[in-house]
């Protein structure tokens, strides 16, 4: 099973974190991500991508099995029933999956759309349980939820798109935004008075 999911920076700030089992308070998980950082960071990248029984909050058991991609490591956490190749080449499955969605996918992908990101790995992953490994599958997944995402952005016809910013031809909107220049504009003269004082 799986205990735990990482992707951390160079500079050890988490960027996508899942916990599946044993780490529950927010000091506990703040701990797991230090130590899991910490271990994996100071191994060259020509060491081998596996650790055991490292970190106490999931026991003596664990395997800690990661990938150094760039500027990220990829770290998943588990339990000695999972194969270490297995896991690897799951890690290597997500990262291509992140890498089509995104286009050659970058640090930044992962911050600005960690919604994608998160929904992406419950695709692959879920409640600690391999769900699927087979990338096809996985892209078709993502690309039926982008669909239904992209319908439900749509605006009817005539309200125009969703994307643009109203117009001000209206004249409620035109309204608006004259009475939001006028008490901006009184807000700034009287900060200006206060500060000739």
């Amino acid at each position: 099973m799986i205990k735990g999911i990482l992707i951390v920076n160079n500079l050890g700030k988490p960027r996508l974190v899942k916990f599946y089992q044993s780490v529950i308070s927010e000091a506990e998980q703040q701990s797991v991500i230090r130590k899991v950082f910490q271990q994996v960071a100071q191994r060259p990248d020509s060491f081998c991508n596996y650790l055991e029984g490292s970190i106490a909050e999931w026991g003596d058991t664990t395997k800690i099995i990661y990938r150094h991609y760039a500027t990220l490591y990829f770290v998943f956490a588990v339990d000695q029933q999972e194969s270490d190749l297995g896991i690897l080449d799951l890690i290597q499955v997500f990262v291509e999956a992140l890498d089509k969605c995104f286009e050659n996918v970058c640090e930044l992908d992962l911050i600005f759309h960690s919604d994608k990101v998160n929904y992406i790995l419950d695709e692959i992953i879920m409640a600690g349980m391999v769900l699927e490994t087979n990338i096809n599958q996985i892209l078709l997944s993502v690309n039926e939820q982008n669909k239904l995402h992209m319908q439900s952005q749509k605006v009817h016809p005539s309200s125009g798109s969703s994307n643009s910013m109203p117009s001000t031809s209206s004249p409620s909107m035109a309204t608006a935004a004259n009475d939001a220049k006028d008490i901006a504009n009184k807000i700034f003269s009287s900060i200006s008075s206060l500060s000739s004082r």
